[in-house]
């Protein structure tokens, strides 16, 4: 195959190459470094938007539970909001429309966080099914027995049910993770520049496409998995007494 990986220790603007494949820093850096950083990239917004689709999916998963009508429906119309538009389209619509009405998130600076947020809403309303169905499957009992001892519904729900609730969706919570990573790439659309942004735009700078896509597919895989073996740990510890595969 002729296959050549000398081209990862070439300066991306001389083409040069730079001795132990790492330059000075800087805006010079080698084709190793700008993937190194792509996958930086790629991790950071990854786990921002998870952080946020968690806290945000576990609300809406609470108050679709909840006796309160318009609180729920509040969440029915979240879910179906953010679940049925494609997750290209919510990304442009935040990083292209929404400074269009608020001046303010034209910042260059905030030009990430728009597509954090994109990519968080988006996995919240998966989420979010999932939390529900996670409490639905819990006794009606367990609400009342908690109410019974003068718990309030939130302290209900916060000592009672979800910690039961989340213990049951850890499997489908997993999925979810090892999807926002493998999501993330539709970023290299708004050209944020994380790795399907890197390769994209080194094999078209170098024609390495093998050299390029091989390595930028193993570090999606790497991540992807690295969250599958963290989430069967958490969930090989937290794991109800008395289910299948309780230790």
């Amino acid at each position: 195959m002729g296959w050549d990986w000398q081209f990862y220790c070439n300066d991306t603007a001389t083409q040069e190459a730079v001795a132990g494949c790492f330059g000075p820093g800087g805006k010079e850096q080698t084709y190793l470094q700008w993937m190194l950083s792509a996958w930086g990239w790629t991790l950071e917004v990854s786990i921002a938007a998870l952080l946020l689709a968690l806290v945000i999916g576990s609300l809406i998963g609470i108050i679709r539970t909840a006796p309160n009508r318009w609180l729920a429906g509040f969440g029915e119309a979240w879910t179906e909001l953010f679940r049925n538009i494609p997750l290209l389209v919510q990304v442009f619509l935040w990083y292209y429309v929404l400074p269009e009405f608020v001046p303010a998130l034209k910042n260059p600076a905030v030009k990430t966080a728009l597509v954090i947020c994109a990519l968080g809403f988006f996995t919240s309303a998966r989420i979010g099914e999932q939390v529900k169905a996670g409490i639905l499957t819990l006794p009606r009992g367990q609400r009342y027995a908690g109410q019974a001892l003068g718990m309030t519904l939130p302290q209900t729900y916060r000592y009672v049910l979800l910690p039961m609730a989340y213990r049951i969706v850890i499997p489908p919570l997993t999925s979810e993770s090892m999807n926002i990573v493998k999501n993330s790439a539709v970023a290299f659309a708004v050209s944020i520049p994380e790795l399907a942004q890197f390769a994209q735009q080194a094999s078209e700078e170098t024609s390495h496409f093998e050299e390029i896509f091989i390595p930028v597919t193993l570090l999606y895989f790497i991540s992807a998995f690295a969250i599958n073996r963290v989430a069967k740990f958490i969930e090989a510890r937290v794991r109800i007494p008395g289910t299948v595969g309780a230790k």
